[in-house]
């Protein structure tokens, strides 16, 4: 890539971001025929939002369900998005997901390094919708060792440590549901993944964390292997401070910092923005998200600010459902920099979640996105929902974990780190009436509500919130636990109460985009030479149909942007 009169540097595109929507986006413009493509990257890890999290993408009819022999169908899937989306997503965007999903994957897992799994057991998030499936729409990234990556290595962001076994050993979101619910095959997983890890010899004397990848980091790891295969150049420490548009207003380039200078770069064909959303901003947060809100609360990179956003808006962009975010309760642990997402343990039977009165707020074993709208519903001054308790009994910490919480065989309780205690994050009691004291729950309140959870799992029919009645909610119960694998009693002291707060893994709302991901201004008209995708771009949806429901369409609108920008044939 050389400069070019009045332009430091040019390319024939830039992509500004580096998790999975950027890299998509990148590779693919260089295999539609664009070699000279430049990624440019804030910080000083690549990776973003997508290295951080569990790397699943849902796309519908992809070729590894079919491989499977698993049923779907467009029709069933647009029927199932019918019903789980609001009616404010255009359809001709929703038309092109649907379509073009299928054709990005397979073109990357012919093309590049990218390797996928089917999930076979991994349902839809709204089981009970017309044309929902119980398995195969999601995938996750084939695991692979960091080492494939060279000297880059050490600058890959890693996945959240909440997906690695004693914060050391990478495993899949398949073997994540075996860990947390003891599942079938539950010591031989372990043994496998703890032998493969002290037996690399050469790795441990390098890093404490397992050479094996998995997750988010995986995926964000297969993308970058594929470049450095081509030689595509990824810029870290390279923050954009603006976009540059001629006087037409079609976008032509970049303005950024590097090694302490201001460089401009050119774009001949246009500018993919795919930098992740503002969860990190809090005047941003503040300024569009509902209250409570708080960035430490959010499990997002920390990196992602709005830069982007803003940005593009400054020349004329539009921006959709800036309130939103892909919300789900965190756990602040104290002394852990990013809060750990509370997806799984609190599905789990013998444990449900409270508010101040003692009440609980919705059905627990939901989708996580569902759970955290009902309770920005439920919540107010008066009846106040934040912080929330997940409270469970003795025999609750014997069979499980719950956020950073090991079983009491492998973390007893006078071993729960001090500050844990000291700082109310986990509260422990010999009775429920010293729990809520403890706490400041209402204690008539919290014992009403234990008293009639206890009954529901006598009956296994929750008469409130119908916990354990879907597919989904049965995924993260415990199939030994009957009637209802969601609903077990708890009465075995001493009870404990684990604070949750409304966080998120990043915003949702963003730029205003079409069908090939070109980004629109307030008249609905595109603006030549600007593209979006994933985080920075409004969602295509926002109530998250299936497990991968950002990173699905973050890599398709990362292809659409590269097949209208490069002009592709197919």
């Amino acid at each position: 890539m050389g400069a070019e009169a009045g332009w430091d540097h040019a390319a024939d595109a830039v992509v500004v971001g580096s998790g999975n929507g950027a890299l998509t986006a990148a590779l693919c413009c260089h295999e539609m025929g664009l070699p000279d493509v430049l990624v440019i990257e804030k910080s000083g890890q690549y990776g973003g939002t997508s290295s951080i999290s569990g790397g699943g993408v849902w796309i519908p009819n992809n070729h590894l369900a079919a491989e499977a022999g698993a049923s779907d169908s467009l029709e069933d899937a647009r029927a199932y998005l019918q019903a789980a989306l609001p009616a404010h997503i255009a359809p001709e965007r929703i038309e092109a997901y649907l379509r073009e999903a299928p054709r990005m994957m397979h073109f990357l897992h012919q093309r590049t390094r990218v390797r996928y799994r089917s999930l076979g057991q991994y349902p839809d998030y709204y089981t009970d919708l017309p044309g929902a499936r119980s398995g195969h729409r999601s995938m996750e990234p084939e695991p692979l060792n960091v080492s494939v990556l060279g000297a880059e290595w050490r600058q890959l962001r890693t996945t959240h440590p909440m997906m690695y076994l004693q914060g050391r050993i990478a495993f899949t979101a398949a073997e994540a549901h075996v860990l947390l619910t003891r599942g079938e095959g539950f010591w031989p997983l372990v043994m496998r993944l703890m032998a493969q890890y002290w037996l690399d010899l050469p790795w441990r004397l390098k890093s404490r964390l397992s050479r094996r990848l998995a997750c988010g980091a995986a995926g964000v790891a297969r993308l970058r292997w594929s470049m450095l295969d081509r030689g595509m150049p990824l810029w870290l420490e390279t923050p954009m401070g603006s976009l540059l548009a001629d006087d037409a207003g079609r976008v032509t380039g970049v303005e950024v910092q590097r090694g302490g200078r201001t460089l401009r770069i050119r774009a001949r064909r246009g500018v993919i923005l795919a930098a992740g959303g503002f969860e990190a901003n809090q005047a941003m947060r503040e300024q569009y998200l509902p209250a409570p809100t708080n960035a430490d609360w959010s499990a997002g990179c920390k990196s992602n600010t709005g830069d982007a956003i803003r940005a593009a808006m400054a020349v004329g962009a539009a921006t959709e459902q800036m309130a939103g975010a892909w919300w789900c309760t965190t756990f602040s642990t104290p002394g852990e920099a990013l809060p750990r997402l509370a997806i799984m343990e609190k599905s789990l039977p013998g444990s449900c979640v409270v508010d101040r009165a003692g009440q609980r707020i919705a059905n627990e074993s939901q989708n996580y996105m569902a759970y955290q709208l009902a309770l920005f519903k439920r919540h107010s001054v008066e009846r106040p929902c934040v912080p929330a308790w997940m409270v469970f009994d003795a025999r609750f910490r014997r069979s499980y974990l719950a956020g950073p919480l090991l079983t009491s065989n492998d973390l007893p309780d006078h071993r729960i780190p001090r500050a844990w205690i000291d700082s109310g994050f986990v509260t422990i009691a010999s009775t429920i009436d010293e729990l809520a004291a403890r706490t400041g729950i209402a204690v008539d309140g919290l014992r009403q509500t234990l008293a009639r959870m206890n009954e529901f799992a006598r009956t296994g029919r929750d008469l409130d919130f119908q916990r354990g009645d879907t597919a989904y909610d049965r995924y993260y119960g415990d199939a030994r636990v009957q009637p209802n694998p969601c609903l077990a009693p708890m009465a075995e002291a001493p009870f404990y109460a684990l604070r949750m707060e409304p966080g998120d893994f990043g915003t949702h709302g963003g730029l205003a985009t079409d069908a090939d991901a070109r980004v629109l201004d307030g008249q609905q008209r595109p603006i030549e030479g600007l593209y979006a995708a994933g985080n920075c771009a409004a969602a295509l949806l926002p109530t998250y149909p299936g497990p991968g429901a950002t990173l699905g369409p973050a890599m398709t609108f990362g292809w659409q942007a590269a097949r209208h920008l490069s002009g592709w044939k197919d």
